[in-house]
């Protein structure tokens, strides 16, 4: 008995002892919002183009460092951020300042870890590099000033520099054995080309502002001429010549991300980082063939519905049905249009946060076209619209089935409006007020945001519910495929065959799609597992809540937070649930 009154005495001294070297939570606080700002400021410098993109210009006439060397140190300033922060105890910290140091802690780790396996090392593939975002930059840039045109010159004159940095640290992928594969490679000669030829950098010169001067005008039409002529043109070709004959060649020519150094660390490392969940590879797997099973159901009954005796027969129909051809790229274009622009008007019954930026729609430039249909946020003043930009090239292949489900998930209440409501958000720290890279929240987000298009009163056609479903079914499939890819071995045929099999997308989605997989390790596992989590949270919120669950008090709790890690949105759900219920 002496004994244990002694244990907890020392117990209590000890206690005692940290309340007393641990600062006063406002003090603490204002420290870690003294680091976040401090952090935040890094990531502009050290990332211009993402400065631009959230629309703030101090280094706007600047492009990133792509060298080791500045990789390198980009990683020690990480590993100093996360020292210094975890060296702050949270103790006592309100259920914001909690979730803002969690989700802070969790951004730099992750860099971390994808530093500590060298994934800098593979920047490029035909999804996504530094050939293809440079000549974004014309359409990423705001030219609304001779400074700006300025601006933008300056970074022309650096794109040599740009790219010889990254054919540095491409030699240094091939020297580890960290090399994507090759008859992906291949694409990227013909990618630089088809730059060279469709000349973006000259977009700039084609309308100029009325307050630019004609003299101005002029005098930047030359400037930019020349420093396309002389610096932009010679580089690609150069770079292009590099990818041909040296870099492409020693591709790799196993599939699976898992054939690399570290392979099995790697492709959890990508689940993780793009799914937020610990999920294994094979409960992945077999999460998407019953997810297959359970939308090809729902299918089944719109097929019969219809008077097709099975899925397959109304399937047929429809590839022959010229109600759902595209007879040019612009129909395409004008469906999502006009999609985007009914459900604007509905928001109110599904939300009180709206989004205050415009959102445009565009076609992917030819030169682009093993890119999928995406979204690019716009700036937070909405001076920038956010944009869609929708694959149309071989359009006669394509379908219009989809379009109305794809269009609720780029544009609203999908990507635009979830991106578009983060950028506004008041109270928080500038870090999250912006994507953090939590793929399975954006992605998942948009995937849930289609059937939300059904909730109020849309998807009339049943052809158009059912390519809201294909365009589910889509996701699982990537469940299936992914995983089929680069944890169960599987050729590019297998994964062709079962995308065919499956009737879930066109022909020219099945083939660029597979090698977005194939390119992008676990990426696309993010849309189906965060649509299921937030079908979830909202299920657990009806049922707890009962007569008291409010459909826009549910969708702000989702949002008001900024992208979250899928545990950390389900932990702050639960509060929320609670607070609720005790109202």
């Amino acid at each position: 008995m002496r004994l244990h009154h002694s244990l907890f005495f020392l117990v209590a001294i000890a206690g005692c002892v940290f309340a007393q070297n641990v600062n006063p939570v406002g003090e603490r606080v204002a420290a870690q919002n003294a680091l976040f700002e401090e952090q935040y400021e890094s990531d502009l410098r050290n990332f211009p183009e993402r400065a631009t993109a959230f629309g703030d210009y101090r280094y706007n006439d600047k492009l990133a460092e792509y060298s080791l060397v500045a990789i390198v140190q980009r990683h020690k300033t990480d590993e100093a951020f996360l020292g210094r922060l975890e060296a702050i105890p949270s103790t006592g910290f309100s259920e914001q300042d909690q979730l803002s140091h969690d989700l802070l802690v969790r951004v730099l780790r992750q860099r971390i870890a994808d530093f500590d396996l060298k994934e800098y090392e593979m920047p490029i593939n035909q999804q996504n590099g530094i050939h293809t975002s440079l000549a974004d930059l014309p359409l990423s840039v705001p030219l609304d000033s001779v400074k700006h045109y300025e601006d933008y010159i300056a970074r022309l004159h650096q794109i040599p520099h740009v790219l010889s940095q990254t054919t540095e640290v491409l030699r240094a992928g091939m020297k580890d054995k960290l090399m994507p594969v090759r008859f992906l490679l291949e694409k990227l000669p013909v990618q630089c080309q088809g730059i060279i030829d469709a000349a973006p950098f000259l977009i700039p010169t084609k309308k100029y502002p009325a307050s630019i001067s004609p003299e101005d005008q002029k005098r930047l039409t030359q400037q930019i001429t020349d420093a396309i002529n002389i610096d932009v043109i010679p580089v690609y070709k150069t770079f292009a010549n590099f990818l041909r004959t040296e870099y492409a060649p020693e591709g790799r020519t196993t599939l699976s991300v898992i054939s690399l150094p570290d392979g099995q660390k790697r492709y959890e490392n990508d689940i993780y980082a793009r799914t937020t969940t610990r999920m294994t590879p094979d409960e992945i797997h077999q999460l998407g063939l019953r997810e297959i099973d359970r939308i090809q159901t729902e299918m089944t009954v719109i097929a019969k519905k219809a008077g097709f005796a099975d899925l397959a027969s109304f399937r047929a129909s429809l590839k022959t049905n010229p109600k759902y051809i595209p007879t040019s790229s612009e129909q395409i274009l004008e469906d999502f249009r006009h999609y985007i622009a009914q459900m604007e008007p509905k928001l109110p019954e599904l939300f009180t946060l709206l989004p205050k930026s415009p959102v445009t729609v565009e076609a992917i430039p030819a030169f682009q076209s093993a890119a999928a249909t995406h979204y690019v946020t716009g700036t937070p003043d909405g001076k920038r619209p956010g944009r869609v930009v929708v694959a149309t090239s071989n359009f006669a292949d394509r379908s219009l089935i989809d379009d109305e489900a794809i269009a609720y998930h780029e544009g609203i209440p999908g990507h635009h409006m979830q991106l578009s409501v983060q950028q506004q958000l008041i109270g928080l720290p500038k870090f999250r007020l912006h994507g953090l890279g939590f793929n399975a929240y954006i992605e998942g987000w948009a995937l849930y945001a289609e059937q939300l298009g059904k909730e109020v009163g849309f998807y009339q056609d049943p052809v158009s519910d059912y390519g809201r479903l294909s365009s589910e079914l889509f996701r699982a499939v990537r469940l299936v495929v992914d995983t089929g890819i680069h944890s169960k071995g599987w050729t590019r045929d297998q994964v062709v065959d079962f995308f065919r099999k499956s009737g879930a997308v066109d022909e020219p989605t099945i083939q660029s799609e597979t090698d977005r997989y194939i390119a992008w390790p676990a990426q696309a596992l993010s849309y189906k597992l965060g649509q299921l989590k937030f079908r979830e949270l909202r299920e657990r919120a009806q049922k707890e809540l009962g007569p008291k669950f409010d459909i826009r008090t549910f969708h702000n709790e989702m949002l008001d937070g900024g992208t979250l890690p899928l545990d950390l949105l389900d932990a702050r759900t639960d509060k929320w649930i609670a607070q609720q219920k005790s109202k």
